[in-house]
């Protein structure tokens, strides 16, 4: 299944076909009327025009035959071509020397847009959350919006069913978002390994906020905290008691927490053991939700640091939805105060650099593996190095090869992921 915004396929494991885009958009989710008052701070160089659904008259560059330039797609993507969009996005998602001319010409635009994570554990009902939030999210007229899918990739047949865009579809189409599915492609934390790359491609193309809905995810995959400025955890009445809540991992990483399907029997409780949580964690001070949206509420004591509200949702029906908006919106105004956005960025490229030099010198290891690498792994199976030795050798072959390569190429050496 590919993007029923996108015309063009997202990347080689998606290979259904899109569903109709003449299908009117569902009244099934109602719109909370309060939302139009909520508006997100401007998020910085993050462009005024955006995508606007239709795509333009095809150019003489359309012509079959005929590849337009990354910064033509570019151009064309921030004017509202959406068939430019999801080709850039296909880029990256690709790798290759197309895919980082796309992503470096993205960086170097500096724009920046506003990012939501919603991550939880399979079945919490991240996919029908994040369509009624769509909704919320249209009706306080932020726009443009988009939307990443992830799902996960079979470890088997190596395809990925990329079905999360099918429960949130009527209402992307509703508030005019773009979904994008991706698969992780056999990488986990929860994420695909583009993600960062196709944000930033979206904040080039005019995208003012980005939601980024994880595939199902347990105690410890918690890469969504690195990739977005907000993450939201999701989780279900009776997921687990008060010991479960206090163990590290995905508890530790929410800005905002979820209690979804808070009809069910035990939400009350989940709620009593996630507050004791975020007490025992040295948040204290007043309860979050006793001062208005966007005037603090989730902030804690006179310490300054953030407390997480805790939302109850029924996604099936819209309930709640519009006070998890309320507390995103808190949350990124406090993120604005003291740098803290800032500083979470630059910590987030700090991260993403260290991920991309981890990945070419183990692309550039494996490379040595198939060769010169043979003859070290014959030396540790005689026993005349062991296995320390003999990475250290393999290491240091990988890095003088990839200097050798920059400096020939004056630093254009080609992208690993």
């Amino acid at each position: 299944m590919t993007d029923r915004t996108d015309p063009v396929s997202s990347g080689a494991a998606q290979r259904h076909p899109p569903p109709s885009t003449a299908q009117p958009p569902s009244t099934a989710q109602p719109q909370p009327s309060s939302a139009a008052a909520l508006v997100l701070p401007d998020a910085t160089g993050a462009g005024a025009a955006g995508p606007t659904g239709v795509a333009p008259a095809p150019g003489p560059e359309d012509r079959p035959g005929r590849r337009r330039s990354a910064a033509a797609l570019l151009e064309a993507a921030r004017a509202g071509d959406r068939r430019a969009l999801a080709r850039l996005l296909s880029w990256v998602e690709s790798g290759g020397e197309p895919g980082r001319a796309a992503a470096s010409l993205a960086y170097r635009s500096a724009a920046e847009t506003r990012t939501v994570g919603i991550t939880g554990a399979p079945g919490a009902g991240k996919s029908t959350l994040t369509g009624c939030l769509l909704g919320t999210i249209g009706a306080s007229g932020l726009a443009p919006l988009a939307v990443l899918a992830v799902d996960p990739t079979s470890p088997y047949s190596g395809g990925a069913m990329l079905g999360d865009r099918v429960r949130m579809q009527d209402q992307a189409a509703a508030a005019g978002a773009y979904v994008r599915s991706m698969a992780t492609r056999g990488h986990l934390g929860g994420l695909s390994l583009a993600v960062p790359e196709v944000v930033r491609v979206l904040g080039a193309a005019g995208m003012g906020l980005v939601v980024v809905e994880t595939v199902g995810v347990g105690q410890v995959e918690v890469e969504v905290a690195s990739a977005t400025d907000t993450t939201v955890v999701v989780v279900n009445p009776r997921w687990g008691d008060a010991i479960q809540a206090n163990k590290a991992g995905l508890m530790e990483v929410a800005d905002v927490f979820v209690v979804n399907k808070a009809d069910l029997p035990g939400a009350a409780e989940t709620r009593r053991d996630l507050e004791q949580m975020l007490d025992l964690a040295g948040h204290h001070g007043g309860r979050p939700g006793t001062r208005g949206a966007g005037e603090g509420a989730g902030a804690s004591d006179a310490t300054g640091s953030w407390r997480p509200p805790v939302v109850e949702t029924v996604a099936a029906s819209g309930q709640g939805v519009d006070e998890l908006w309320q507390a995103i919106v808190a949350h990124q105004r406090y993120l604005e105060g003291g740098g803290r956005l800032q500083e979470r960025r630059r910590a987030r490229l700090e991260r993403e650099l260290q991920r991309v030099l981890d990945a070419r010198i183990a692309a550039e290891v494996a490379r040595l593996g198939r060769g010169a690498g043979a003859e070290v792994l014959a030396a540790v199976l005689d026993h005349r190095l062991d296995p320390y030795e003999a990475a250290d050798q393999i290491v240091g072959a990988a890095v003088a090869r990839v200097g050798r390569r920059a400096v020939g190429s004056g630093g254009e050496a080609g992208s690993s992921r």
